[in-house]
């Protein structure tokens, strides 16, 4: 994203409030300020050891597993995309569309049956798992992920949590705001 500042991996304790005095939204965690985030349009997070994806676009905050459901790719690095109405993460190793609101996997698919088959874009389900997010006080919290229901992008959330081998830590796509 040219002219883009992106932040840095934010490791979060879920035992600290964000500034010590202030108290957080039942059962959320601080990921970061509203302000940072709509400068550098997203930030990468770790809560419980597993990296998500925070992006505002058009007014609204979005969170996500920070890898793609598909191979792992890293969607921080991925581009925005308005697809039939629907704001996507498009993954940058494979270019699977991800919608940030659902989580839905989309493709183009035609029906060879019609007479002029056109392509559609169609969902594949939810692939991705999305997080709940809220602001208040001009901080931004993301609430942990319910594990009582499997999403396909948790095998590469599992996979590189805390620090494995394709961590976005260990990626030097961001740097520093202060």
């Amino acid at each position: 994203m040219p002219g883009a500042v992106r932040l840095k991996m934010r490791d979060v304790d879920l035992h600290s409030s964000s500034t010590g005095g202030e108290i957080e939204p039942a059962g959320f965690i601080f990921v970061g300020k509203e302000e940072d985030i709509k400068k550098s349009q997203r930030l990468t997070a770790k809560i419980n050891g597993r990296e998500i994806v925070v992006f505002y676009h058009k007014g609204k905050f979005h969170a996500l597993d920070s890898r793609c459901y598909h191979e792992g790719g890293p969607l921080c690095q991925g581009e925005i995309e308005d697809i039939d109405g629907q704001a996507c993460i498009v993954c940058p190793w494979h270019k699977f569309k991800i919608t940030l609101e659902t989580g839905e996997g989309l493709y183009e698919g035609i029906n060879p049956l019609e007479p002029s088959p056109t392509p559609k874009w169609q969902s594949k389900g939810v692939k991705q798992r999305i997080h709940k997010i809220t602001t208040d006080n001009g901080n931004v919290y993301v609430s942990p992920p319910d594990l009582s229901v499997n999403f396909d992008s948790d095998y590469f959330a599992d996979k590189y949590k805390n620090g494995g081998e394709l961590s976005m830590e260990k990626q030097s796509h961001s740097e520093d705001i202060e």
